[in-house]
């Protein structure tokens, strides 16, 4: 005797149009919403180049925050004349003997020609002070910009019109230029002429005039921003509601204005790294026997014709961090913004 067979199953719309009732929409396959920090992060996971970009700059800053340590391992430090206490490192005319700059088991990177200085622990202490210098530089333009483009913006009026002439006026001076005229007068009202300048002045100096001629872009980019986002709907529904400028400003506003505020800082710390290091090239900023990679690259520009190696060392970090980071740059931007990706 065979049992009856199990009645068919009826499908919840033919219920629901029976009862009258809704039925609630299926959650799309793979479970809960995700958030748009989420979706971006799940983006940038995706792109290849963005992750080998990021351990690449991971890496310099890691070197960067380890390089007392890794000097220490070492057994060397960046301001002894390795070459002046041993004279045989070096031939007549101040080379080294070994070739390659010097390579040798006890100086990995070789040693300075004329002084003698240990190449390695050199370019650690260059690495760390450059981009110390651009840090701290792309932190402070980027809160200056932030705080003057959206004041400028939702508070308008004649606040926005001086703050508009202010970074009309930034925007017209060649920055160079002005960072070479301006750094000595500061440091002439600073320090007499008759003394020496402390390298934290000179980092601090250098630090305030690159901020002073740098927050501009930024400002005026989120100034747009805010102009658009202070007609919309959920800001005048904060108005009604009587919420305070503060609190429309750093809850309705600024949590929109995170992707370009993120996306010019990451495109700006190269630019900074590679403008401290034109300055100091230039005489501008940190000075022989600091190191700084601006420094060793005007060193080495005195004697690439007759010992390349120098130059080759700091020469080939700057540009692989710079490539890295604006990678990294274009990386986030696609991923906080996929319109954006090409």
């Amino acid at each position: 005797m065979t049992s009856p067979p199990p009645p068919a199953a009826v499908p919840l719309e033919a219920v629901a149009g029976l009862t009258g009732a809704t039925v609630p929409p299926s959650a799309p396959h793979g479970g809960e919403g995700r958030s748009p920090g989420r979706l971006a992060w799940l983006r940038f996971k995706r792109d290849r180049t963005g992750i080998i970009s990021a351990y690449v700059v991971l890496f310099f800053f890691v070197v960067a925050l380890c390089a007392p340590l890794i000097a220490k391992v070492y057994g060397k430090n960046p301001y002894d004349t390795y070459g002046q206490d041993d004279p045989s490192l070096f031939n007549e005319f101040g080379f080294p003997i070994q070739p390659n700059g010097g390579i040798s088991g006890d100086f990995w990177f070789g040693i300075e020609p004329g002084l003698g200085r240990d190449v390695f622990t050199f370019l650690l202490y260059g690495i760390r002070n450059s981009l110390l210098i651009a840090a701290a530089t792309t932190l402070l333009v980027t809160l200056l910009g932030v705080v003057v483009g959206i004041s400028a913006g939702y508070l308008g009026g004649k606040t926005d019109y001086l703050a508009g002439r202010i970074i009309d006026i930034l925007l017209a001076f060649p920055s160079t230029l002005f960072f070479i005229a301006f750094w000595p007068v500061m440091l002439s009202i600073l320090v007499s002429p008759e003394e020496n300048t402390p390298v934290w002045l000179t980092v601090v100096s250098l630090i305030s005039v690159m901020t002073a001629f740098g927050w501009a872009p930024i400002a005026r980019l989120l100034r747009g921003e805010v102009l658009a986002l202070r007609e919309r709907e959920f800001v005048e529904s904060a108005k009604v509601t009587g919420a305070s400028p503060a609190r429309i400003i750093f809850k309705e506003l600024l949590p929109n204005l995170w992707t370009p505020i993120l996306i010019q800082a990451t495109l700006a710390l190269p630019l900074y790294v590679t403008t401290e290091a034109g300055l100091a090239f230039l005489g501008v900023g940190l000075t022989s026997p600091t190191p700084d990679w601006g420094v060793m690259i005007q060193r080495a520009s005195s004697v690439y014709q007759n010992d390349i190696t120098f130059m080759l060392f700091p020469g080939v970090a700057m540009v692989v961090f710079v490539i890295a980071f604006n990678l990294l740059g274009d990386s986030v931007r696609d991923a906080l913004d996929p319109k954006t990706k090409r």
